[in-house]
């Protein structure tokens, strides 16, 4: 703002009299707040408010609240006329639209003239301005308007009947009184001055207490303080007489500004970042402004804290909540504790959004670690498999393939936490409520179809009292959220996920809502858990009454000893048919049951039906199917006799259905032909269930061929008629394991056939394809560029982002695997995909390979490669067992593992052999009772490996080599459960 006679644009900051204001400029050219200029209406003496001690000249607030209404926070232009130097003042011309607002002051008698006379040159600019005033100052005076009011008694009328605290002494204000009388109250006030962004100093009308009042549950940057003492700005600045350049010496300082006057150090500290700028957002919202004051508390030094509402229009603002939300000022949690719940989580709510987007003073802002994160675009449907906990459920993906080790998910509930339930083996009791809150779920949960939306993960680690898998391990666990879907059908129905099962166990009192630090992930219905907790405070529910939970004394007879499960015996054999809960299954036909009526836990074994056990083939496919039937299942039990490990076997119902026959019809399991028949009941339906997979040669019966003789080795299937089949080797993976294909295999022909006759397009857009783990597509092989089934081993987590994402991949058809982009793979119609893979999966029969990472183990996988992989070379595979070791390995196991004798069309010895020849592996290690096949087929191959071990070849270069751990330390058995 520059030199006199120029006009200039602004907008009314403040008028702190009848006569002057405080304008700053409308746009500014550099950071922070704009320029302001403070301007006396030139040639007008308004009467003079109250200073320290003093009182009012007649007519002198009505005059400045004249102006103020009339002027405050409006666009105007003005011009300086004339400085006076001495008292350091400007006066000058100010116009509101077209008004003079000189003269719409004097025209309503709320400033008199001062007539012409002492400065010549500025009364002979301004003498037709004057005479012009005077005209108008008559025709008011005529009128009787404002100060020339003809009434009787009118001026003493209009000075106010200051309290103390408005001239001065605050000594004797009773902050505590006011606050007692109005908490909670709105109090209308008028701000007088700004100290800085969140502390404003009003009049409280209509009494006039001049108060300071710091805005509640936050602080703004500090102005920082000059290395000299000085007096503070009063509230109330009156203009000397229009050019009058004596001013009146001030008043002694009252006990408020003598407390901040004390305060000041002779060491300077500046202003903090930001400062200026948050004070300047308080002032142009509410300085010399009507606003409303709750009161919330009081402080020590009897300043009040209180929330601040102003009106802009129709709309109610609150000056706290926006001057976080614009990153002006920080939550402070002393003064925020005076709020209702409800404005304290804005406050808290803003400021963290503020942190989050790095706004005003948080620019430089470092969150703390944390240690959890994100997880976007995972939300599935499956069915509730398992309830650990009152937090915690497994589900089964409905887009995972049955049986497949990722169809399970395990899901933490976000941001609750349950009582802990304990473990009977570590000697851990429940918590209180820790069985409620588990059975409640149960009943709720178990076997219904859920949505779930996946929210985040945390690193947990042993210090936070996770069980994890080893000593000073940490693991990552999955937190979301899990809808119920709602039973109303329609269109609303479908557009909502469901009931949301944490909000449930909330305000039941089953959990406690976590509190989060500021910058940890949350549930995205975090507002409606606290808002369940509140209800359930209120209404003393569970956990969060005073009330102890029900005691309850289980007997686990799965920890006892087998004579207590005996003892036990006479009691469960008395009913014909027992009520319980199945709550772990063990393995295929057994299983751990809670028996409510006993209030025991037992251990539970099908009477005359086994499947393979842990480690043998289809051991994980009977589990999955049984804790995909029966888990956690209300079911009916008939118990025969109990084992000597402690096992009560007989038989169980799910419903109607005899639960055994789940697994004979899968295939997964089969009768003991050594048992009674007769004593089992329904022992018809489950030979009927087993003779059908039979017929259908499912799972263990693939080999199966009507009487002929089988002989049961527990993990292989053996025919006298040893199986030999023409193979090529497509993939060698290491440690004597590899991949091939039939020759003249129809199936091969036929997918040849089909992958041909497919018309590919261009790569998919972005977004539209989105593959996931466990999915069969079309990929291109990096080496010869032809496209070939596959599986997704591994995708990007989400929504593919570009057409260069990497997708790993195994071909199903060749087993090799691959890293390839997104702009390789091709959707694949189900017609192709829905046959199976072609590869097999086969090992080197009675051989031990060192793996890839041991000693020889590279020159074993370069012997085997350079003697297998060729163009069409093709080998006799004779079959010597089946599913030894389960077919898991590196890569995808597809179907039956095979250890085979691998013989070459034109080669005298087998690749086994050759392998013993050259010291690259060795033989397995025999036992003392071998079938005579497999004992000739081993001393054929022992002179082979002794040949290697008298020459020092390869492994044997250094003598006898010591056997691995697997042949020299006993097998440990696994404990029951």
């Amino acid at each position: 703002m520059a030199s006199e006679d120029q006009w200039f644009k602004g907008r009314v900051k403040a008028v702190t009299s009848g006569d002057c204001l405080v304008i700053t400029a409308l746009a500014q050219s550099r950071p922070g707040p704009p320029p302001e200029k403070t301007i006396t209406l030139s040639s007008l003496i308004a009467p003079k408010l109250a200073r320290r001690g003093g009182i009012d000249e007649p007519f002198a607030w009505e005059s400045r609240e004249f102006l103020r209404k009339l002027c405050i926070g409006k666009e105007i232009a003005f011009k300086v006329d004339y400085k006076v130097e001495a008292i350091g003042r400007e006066f000058g011309s100010v116009y509101l639209g077209s008004e003079n607002l000189a003269k719409l002051v004097v025209q309503n008698g709320w400033a008199k003239v001062r007539e012409p006379g002492g400065q010549q040159n500025q009364d002979k600019v301004l003498k037709p301005y004057i005479e012009e005033l005077l005209q108008v100052e008559e025709m008011a005076k005529q009128e009787g308007l404002g100060r020339w009011s003809k009434v009787p008694g009118a001026a003493e009328a209009s000075v106010r009947n200051l309290p103390p605290s408005a001239v001065g002494d605050s000594g004797d204000f009773d902050a505590m009184g006011l606050l007692a009388a109005s908490k909670g109250k709105p109090m209308e006030a008028i701000v007088e001055q700004v100290r800085d962004g969140s502390t404003i100093r009003v009049y409280l009308l209509p009494e006039f207490q001049f108060v300071q009042v710091f805005v509640a549950g936050l602080q703004a940057p500090s102005m920082g303080r000059r290395s000299t003492q000085e007096t503070v700005v009063e509230p109330d600045v009156t203009s000397a007489p229009n050019g009058d350049a004596s001013a009146e010496p001030r008043g002694p300082l009252t006990s408020a500004q003598r407390l901040v006057a004390s305060a000041v150090s002779s060491v300077e500290v500046s202003s903090d970042p930001f400062a200026m700028e948050a004070k300047y957002f308080t002032e142009l919202r509410v300085l010399n402004r009507d606003v409303r004051i709750v009161l919330e508390g009081v402080d020590k030094f009897n300043n009040l804290i209180g929330s601040v509402y102003y009106s802009v229009g129709e709309t109610v603002k609150d000056l706290g909540l926006e001057l976080v939300e614009n990153g002006l000022a920080k939550y402070v949690e002393w003064s925020a504790n005076m709020m209702e719940e409800e404005a304290k989580k804005k406050l808290k709510a803003a400021e963290l959004q503020c942190k989050k987007n790095r706004v005003k003073m948080w620019s430089n802002y470092v969150p703390p670690a944390s240690n959890s994160k994100a997880i976007h675009d995972q939300n599935f449907t499956g069915k509730v498999v398992e309830v650990v906990s009152g937090d915690c459920l497994v589900v089964a993906d409905d887009s995972v393939p049955f049986g497949s080790p990722m169809a399970e998910r395990r899901v933490c509930l976000s941001s609750i936490r349950s009582p802990k339930i304990g473990n009977p083996r570590r000697e851990e009791k429940p918590a209180p409520y820790a069985r409620e809150a588990k059975e409640f779920l149960r009943q709720k949960l178990i076997g219904k179809q859920v949505n779930v939306q996946m929210e985040y993960q945390r690193k947990i680690s042993p210090a936070d009292g996770a069980t994890t898998s080893g000593a000073g391990d940490s693991r990552v666990m999955d937190f979301g959220s899990v809808f119920l879907p709602s039973a109303t059908k329609g269109d609303a129905a479908a557009a909502t996920p469901g009931v949301n099962i944490a909000e449930l166990i909330i305000a039941r009192g089953l959990g406690t809502v976590v509190r989060h630090r500021d910058f940890e992930e949350r549930s995205n219905h975090y507002e409606a858990l606290l808002a369940a907790e509140a209800r359930a405070i209120a209404g003393k529910k569970g956990i969060q009454s005073a009330k102890d939970s029900p005691a309850m004394h289980v007997t686990d007879l799965t920890v006892a000893s087998a004579k207590k499960a005996k003892d036990f015996l006479p009691s469960l054999h008395r009913s014909r048919r027992i009520s319980a809960v199945v709550e772990y299954v063990l393995s295929g036909h057994r299983f751990k049951l809670y028996i409510p009526k006993e209030t025991c836990s037992i251990a539970f074994a099908f009477s005359g039906v086994r499947c393979p056990g842990r480690g043998e083939p289809y051991s994980e496919e009977a589990i999955a199917l049984m804790r995909r039937k029966i888990m956690q299942r209300d079911v009916e039990i008939e118990i025969e006799t109990v084992d000597r490990t402690g096992t009560f076997l007989g038989s169980m119902w799910e419903g109607k259905t005899n639960a055994a026959m789940f697994l004979l019809e899968a295939g997964v399991a089969k009768m003991q032909t050594g048992f009674g028949a007769d004593r089992i009941p329904e022992a018809h339906l489950l030979e009927l269930a087993e003779r059908s997979a039979k017929n259908q040669k499912l799972k263990i019966w693939e080999n199966y061929v009507e009487g002929e003789e089988v002989v049961d080795g527990g993990s292989k299937v053996e025919t006298r008629q040893k199986e030999t089949l023409k193979v090529v080797v497509t993939e060698v993976l290491g440690g004597g394991r590899f991949y091939v294909q039939t020759v003249g295999d129809q199936k091969v022909a036929s997918i040849q056939n089909q992958l041909a006759s497919l018309s590919l397009g261009d790569a998919p857009i972005v977004g539209s394809f989105n593959p996931k783990k466990g999915d069969i597509v079309l990929a291109q092989f990096s080496l010869d560029n032809s496209w070939n089934r596959a599986m997704i081993v591994n995708a990007p987590r989400g929504a593919v982002q570009s057409p260069e994402d990497k997708l790993e991949v195994f071909y199903i058809d060749y087993g090799n695997q691959e890293t390839v982009p997104y702009s390789a793979i091709r959707p694949v119609e189900a017609s192709v995909s829905s046959a199976p893979g072609l590869a097999q999966l086969c090992r080197l029969a009675y051989l031990k390979v060192p793996s890839l990472e041991e000693d020889f183990g590279p020159e074993a996988g370069e012997y085997l490669h350079s003697v297998t992989l060729g163009s069409g070379k093709e080998f006799k595979a004779v079959v010597e067992e089946r599913d030894t070791s389960g077919g898991k390995v590196k890569g995808q196991g597809t179907g039956t593992e095979l250890a085979v004798t691998l013989i070459a069309v034109d080669d005298e010895i087998s690749v086994n052999a050759a392998m013993l020849q050259e010291g690259i592996a060795r033989m397995e290690k025999r036992k003392r009772w071998e079938h005579k096949d497999k004992k000739a087929a081993l001393d054929a191959l022992e002179k082979y490996q002794e040949e290697a071990r008298k020459s020092r070849t390869g492994i044997w270069q250094y003598g006898d080599i010591q056997s691995d751990d697997e042949d020299s330390v006993p097998v440990r058995k696994p404990g029951r459960g």
